[in-house]
């Protein structure tokens, strides 16, 4: 096992290394000291997919749109399956809110291989990015693709393909879309809704953070993706004007927390990676969670980086996606 010193580094292929390199650059290269980003150079770099109507790999795609005036749209993801009925996976992109979208070809990839492998039909939402749209925007936008699932399926128009049961609906997102996933988790237990029931929260290194410095943060403050000065960048940009990393958006469970004591709150796998800076906030957040009562388990993965599940040739990455299957399945 790796030491884990502020200067060890986890023994990565050299394709995964070259990868991690070139996303920290650019994020890097856009982000402005004004708390602006250099969109053009971005949408130069976010290589993406294309829907696919014929299936690929026994996975089709399409793009459904929810709100025009907002872009709010999702990548519908159906497995070819011999199922009559289907688990549905809401999932959210990372990206510290302000990168990558469902088309980004790394999460067309990842989402494929979720659909696939559990099999389930997966949702990829398209929510709103910071800086341009802050606080609360996603977190908006998620809770409103529920409730349009909730309408349409309610009033029987086939938005999905007949497999597909909402009410076994999963929650899930890695990074920022994991803190997007636990906060719509929050309002959604807040609703009513008719046919759509969220049986489960599937959290992978979520994105959380507050005005203390964790240990972890410290000892590897220069991590790839999300070394300290990125995060700080992005939670500034995100967040409020005015607000520090306290926020209830960050620091779930800090002084501005809310109280999730009586709260229908689902089940909750958590994903930590020991090369992650994050890896204290998302413990403390499971600490949090199995406090207020809730059903919460914690998987670790000692040399693991941030996003690595993103990565295939990682075997790391097909245990994590054997994991959330089973995690599924136990809630069916």
């Amino acid at each position: 096992m790796c030491s884990n010193s502020p200067d060890s580094v986890p023994a990565l292929p050299w394709r995964t290394r070259l990868s991690i390199s070139a996303a920290s650059a650019v994020t890097d290269a856009v982000r402005r000291p004004n708390g602006t980003l250099n969109r053009r150079i971005i949408s130069l770099l976010d290589f993406s997919s294309p829907p696919t109507p014929n299936p690929i790999n026994g996975v089709k795609s399409s793009d459904i749109t929810v709100d025009p005036e907002r872009n709010l749209w999702f990548r519908l993801f159906t497995p070819t399956s011999n199922a009559t009925s289907l688990p549905v996976i809401i999932f959210f992109h990372g990206g510290g809110f302000t990168f990558l979208s469902p088309s980004s070809k790394v999460y067309d990839a990842v989402c494929r291989r979720f659909a696939r492998r559990l099999p389930a039909v997966v949702i990829s939402v398209n929510y709103r990015l910071s800086p341009e749209h802050r606080f609360p925007s996603p977190y908006d936008d998620g809770l409103d693709v529920l409730k349009f699932l909730d309408r349409d399926h309610g009033h029987g128009v086939q938005v999905l393909p007949e497999i597909a049961d909402v009410s076994k609906c999963f929650l899930a997102g890695d990074s920022a879309g994991a803190n997007l996933a636990h906060h719509v988790a929050v309002r959604a237990s807040q609703e009513r809704f008719r046919v759509v029931n969220v049986a489960g929260l599937i959290s992978i290194q979520p994105f959380f953070g507050g005005e203390e410095r964790m240990e972890s943060e410290i000892r590897l403050a220069r991590a790839p993706l999300v070394s300290i000065a990125r995060t700080d960048w992005l939670w500034k940009v995100f967040l409020p004007d005015g607000a520090n990393r306290d926020h209830e958006a960050a620091n779930v469970s800090g002084p501005n927390a809310i109280d999730m004591s009586g709260m229908e709150y689902p089940a909750t796998v958590v994903f930590v990676g020991g090369f992650d800076p994050l890896q204290d906030w998302q413990r403390r957040y499971y600490d949090w969670l199995k406090k207020s009562g809730k059903e919460a388990r914690l998987i670790k993965y000692p040399t693991m980086i941030h996003a690595f599940y993103l990565f295939p040739e990682l075997p790391e990455s097909s245990q994590l996606i054997g994991q959330v299957k089973d995690f599924v399945c136990s809630k069916l």
